[in-house]
């Protein structure tokens, strides 16, 4: 393999420069519109499309392709048919079908549906979704697809996503044509997502039951060491990290996926990827294929990537920072304020758009951000509060201000002097930067850092795209009509209206503190601490409204969203729940168990010769405790599971049973252990600890 990432990035990519090569000059033309413009492909071209991806595909060794697609899950699914065919004389040729790349007809009632499925009604449909490249992986082509029943709903998370990006690009178009733009016919989402994760021994993994059911540790206590030094984040990676870094580079960039940031995270064993940015279908396609192959490179260095929110309860868990923008075809980055925000109008419009839709339907942003795992972080002063609001820096905050209070702002370029006369002085940026906000402008985009770090990225940039489309088409409609000697001063009565409407959601504080989250309540804004209490909410009427009046998602398949991720919430408890009662009768008890005969025999022996035995016995009375409240808790936590469980013909008040009623015996059960292992010799300890895992790659 060259060195060279130029020579052989994309190489296993059926990219634009691969189709311009390959395909005849007409049907390379009618891929390029469809990709660029997302018109329809000329059914007749399929086969010449299918033939030439096939002959590709053979020759970087592919022997069968798949229809890869996105299910509610919350993965990737795929099944792998091979090209061949039988010929007369008992051989094989290669061959791959227009109608092949196409369609593929997966079973519909296998995967969550929230009810659109039922199992004998099986069929559904994957379809080929043209504007995302198809690649080779491991022997088999990967056609990236999309999902749907055979009565047509969306049963993936990529459906919604495509939908929403055309709502998006038809609404701003409008505003563009407002401003004068007659060039830009197409407006895309972009995202670069940040993904966090952990890396840990597979010697040690394997030994954790709860690590290899669940993703986290369910049990531990934490060492005497954990990240209050601040000495993990930005470190010198480790020769075993950076080798493993250094191959999933080059697996990615093989598979065109751009990344391009490496370091170690904050907690120890945590570290991150990021990305530059792509058109958000891609993006979504790229991250999900990101995350498989962090997993798989990982195992050839004898590691294990953990991509669960919360492996590790007392350090700080991942998330993936979802930086969110728009642009359009004709070059422009409309989230880009320029160098006098203040005079840009078309800028400022689009910002309000977001901020009165963040106001509006900040119970959709949480929605989109939720799962047991992710409940973990939320709020726990190592990722954004469970409260939306939106961070806009000094600058912004300022040109706000004064266009709401009909004043001027001017911006002042500043220098950053270091003090040093060697080092030179540079631009200081126009703002800070808030780590505390969920939703943050970060200069040309925003990121909605709330987004766990196993999530697809569809979901969240569903919703947004949705709700910024139907901020945008309320200001096309007000101003549409409007003449142009009065449009300027009509367009600033509208946005000063939204400013003061919805500033409440504007906050450049600090998230963590306990002050922001009582000023919120004051301001009227939801704080929906956990899965349960905002995903009813998917189905106000707004928010059915809103999606389907740009045809994101029709009403049924909101409450079947709304079924899967509370029937998701249940079951991940659940599994949860019976991993530690497992855990706790058939290793930690019958441990305690042993070393409390053992600290009692050795107070026989020492009260046989005549020796004071009281610290074996002050032991043993507080483990012989301890082991009795675990014993307890695990009776209690087997009665609340089964009656949990028992709620299953209604999935919300299932849910809200393992919340109220499970959950805390969980902890109970934890906190019995976790007292356990500190009093207990390590080598009797029947896992590997806390500072086993962390700290030993």
């Amino acid at each position: 393999m060259s060195k060279n990432v130029a020579e052989y990035f994309a190489c296993d990519v059926f990219n634009d420069e691969v189709m311009k090569a390959r395909l005849p000059k007409p049907v390379y033309k009618a891929m390029t519109k469809t990709r660029k413009m997302g018109t329809p492909l000329d059914p007749t071209y399929a086969d010449v499309v299918a033939n030439a991806i096939k002959d590709w595909a053979i020759e970087h060794g592919a022997t069968h392709y798949t229809h890869w697609f996105q299910p509610m899950t919350g993965s990737t699914a795929e099944k792998h048919d091979s090209f061949i065919s039988p010929t007369d004389n008992g051989m094989v040729i290669m061959n791959f079908s227009g109608k092949e790349l196409v369609k593929g007809e997966p079973d519909a009632s296998s995967f969550p549906s929230g009810g659109l499925r039922e199992t004998c009604s099986a069929r559904g449909y994957t379809a080929w979704d043209p504007t995302s490249y198809c690649f080779v992986k491991e022997g088999s082509l990967y056609i990236p697809t999309v999902f749907v029943s055979y009565t047509g709903e969306a049963l993936d998370k990529k459906t919604p996503l495509l939908r929403s990006m055309d709502a998006l690009s038809q609404q701003a178009v409008r505003i563009l044509r407002l401003f004068g733009n007659t060039t830009a016919t197409k407006v895309t989402s972009t995202v670069g997502p940040e993904q966090e994760y952990f890396l840990i021994d597979k010697k040690m993994y394997d030994k954790r039951e709860d690590l290899i059911m669940t993703g986290r540790t369910l049990f531990g206590a934490m060492p005497p060491k954990g990240q209050e030094l601040d000495d993990q984040y930005f470190a010198n990676l480790k020769p075993r990290i950076a080798a493993y870094m250094a191959d999933l580079d080059e697996a990615l960039w093989r598979v065109g996926v751009f990344a391009t940031t490496k370091h170690n995270e904050v907690a120890p064993a945590q570290h991150e990827m990021a990305p530059v940015f792509s058109t958000t279908n891609i993006s979504t396609d790229q991250n999900e294929l990101a995350m498989e192959v962090m997993e798989k490179v990982a195992l050839k260095h004898g590691l294990v990537c953990l991509l669960h929110e919360k492996p590790f309860d007392g350090v700080n868990g991942s998330g993936k920072h979802n930086n969110w923008s728009m642009a359009t075809n004709d070059g422009q980055n409309l989230l880009d304020p320029g160098s006098t925000p203040m005079e840009n109008m078309q800028f400022l419009t689009f910002l309000c758009a977001i901020i009165k839709g963040i106001d509006e339907y900040a119970d959709l942003l949480r929605i989109s951000a939720s799962s047991a795992g992710n409940d973990h972080r939320l709020g726990a002063n190592e990722a954004p509060p469970a409260i939306i609001s939106i961070f806009m820096g000094e600058e912004l905050q300022g040109v706000l201000d004064a266009l709401e209070a009909g004043t001027s702002y001017k911006s002042e370029s500043k220098v950053f002097e270091i003090g040093v006369d060697s080092l030179p002085d540079f631009p200081k940026d126009s703002t800070d930067r808030n780590r505390t906000s969920p939703f943050a402008f970060t200069g040309n985009r925003f990121e909605f850092r709330m987004v766990g770090s196993s999530d697809n990225i569809g979901c969240p940039n569903s919703l947004l795209n949705a709700i910024v489309a139907g901020e945008l088409s309320e200001i096309a409609e007000q101003m549409e009509g409007v003449s142009a000697e009065k449009f300027d001063d009509e367009l600033k009565t509208l946005l000063v209206k939204i400013i003061k409407e919805h500033k409440r959601v504007i906050f450049n504080g600090n998230g963590y503190s306990q002050e922001w989250v009582e000023e919120a309540a004051k301001r009227g804004l939801p704080n929906f601490k956990s899965t349960v209490d905002c995903v009813p909410h998917y189905a106000d009427s707004k928010n059915v409204a809103l999606l389907e009046k740009f045809g994101v998602l029709s009403e049924k398949e909101i409450n079947a969203r709304m079924e899967v991720l509370l029937e998701n919430y249940a079951k991940t408890i659940n599994i949860e729940a019976l991993t530690m009662i497992d855990m706790a009768k058939k290793k930690y008890i019958p441990t305690c168990i042993a070393y409390t005969k053992e600290l009692c025999d050795s107070v026989a022996v020492k009260k046989s010769l005549d020796i004071c035995p009281c610290v074996e016995k002050e032991l043993a009375e507080k483990v012989s405790a301890l082991t009795k409240a675990a014993y307890e808790a695990t009776g209690k936590l087997e009665e609340a599971v089964a009656a949990a469980a028992a709620k299953e013909s209604c999935v919300l008040e299932m849910a809200k049973a393992y919340r109220s009623e499970v959950i805390p015996v969980m902890d109970a059960l934890r906190e019995a252990v976790d007292s356990l292992e500190v009093i207990t010799p390590s080598e009797k300890w029947p896992v590997p600890a806390y500072s086993d895992i962390i700290f030993n790659v």
